[in-house]
């Protein structure tokens, strides 16, 4: 009997602490869900995509430019890229004028001088020639050789002495005539050679500005740096377009300068056979007149 009693209690001891412990279970669950529900941070919603008609800005909010035409990236460039573009610029127009104005003046020249060596290559005698105008290199010759002789008295003993004498002058005309008719062409040579260099540098300005335009927005988004990369690279345009031209006008020129100091050097000695020519005559002469006597 009491072995019944004990092991009722303990059967009853067993069940309570089982239903305890389930309760517990049974409680607890809940608790705990609604713990993690309240304690869970919510995802934050993904940006909505940018339509076709908004334009895409970087990071700190200045709006990128719509147009990048060569006058629109002038505008937006750097104070010291938009300074280079200017120079050149400037510098692709004065290389064109001067093209367009030495070639007038050659060509002027070359067809004065030819048509004043025309003039003495048919006649024997410098008064005979007349005045071919001072305003070509073969008139101020001619008018060189009828000073000398005329303050030299044209004897014969001093002919030798003229013809070198009319040899310096005619050379020193020449050298003038050289140095007149080739100014300017050094501008030309000046442009082609730094315009390049000048527009390279325009474009390293442009490129480090870009580079520290990325580092202050944070982003390596394309659409952010190649507005100024496009106008860095403008500079380097605009400075090919200067010195292309300048390099091929140059050397053109050149070539006309050489052609007419060619004519003049063939009017000098034309200039000097006539001399001689009148030198030979006067003596000639003298000696008929003396013969005479």
């Amino acid at each position: 009997m009491p072995t019944l009693i004990r092991m009722s209690i303990l059967r009853l001891a067993l069940f309570g602490a089982l239903a305890v412990s389930g309760g517990y279970f049974h409680l607890s669950t809940p608790t705990l869900a609604q713990e993690t529900v309240t304690t869970t941070v919510p995802a934050s919603p993904s940006p909505a995509p940018a339509t076709s008609g908004s334009p895409a800005r970087p990071r700190h909010g200045a709006p990128l430019p719509h147009e990048l035409s060569p006058w629109a990236m002038f505008l937006a460039a750097d104070i010291v890229v938009k300074g280079v573009m200017s120079l050149l610029a400037a510098a692709s127009v004065l290389c064109w004028a001067i093209w367009f104005a030495k070639l007038w003046e050659i060509a002027t020249a070359k067809r004065r001088t030819i048509s004043a060596i025309a003039a003495l290559r048919n006649r024997d005698r410098l008064e005979r020639v007349g005045q071919t105008g001072s305003r070509n290199v073969i008139g101020v010759m001619l008018a060189a050789a009828e000073r000398e002789m005329a303050r030299s008295g044209a004897t014969r003993d001093a002919h030798a002495g003229i013809k070198e004498r009319l040899s310096s002058e005619l050379h020193r005309i020449e050298l003038a005539a050289g140095r007149q008719i080739a100014g300017g062409t050094g501008m030309l040579a000046t442009i082609g050679a730094t315009a390049p260099f000048i527009g390279l540098f325009g474009t390293v300005w442009g490129i480090m500005n870009s580079f520290i335009g990325i580092s202050k927005s944070q982003t390596t988004n394309l659409a952010v740096v190649a507005p100024g990369i496009a106008e860095a690279l403008l500079a380097t345009a605009i400075g090919l377009v200067a010195a292309i031209p300048a390099v091929i006008f140059y050397n053109q020129i050149v070539r006309g300068i050489a052609g007419y100091k060619a004519l003049v050097a063939d009017g000098s000695a034309l200039v000097q056979r006539t001399v001689s020519r009148e030198l030979d005559l006067s003596v000639t002469n003298s000696r008929l007149r003396a013969a005479a006597e």
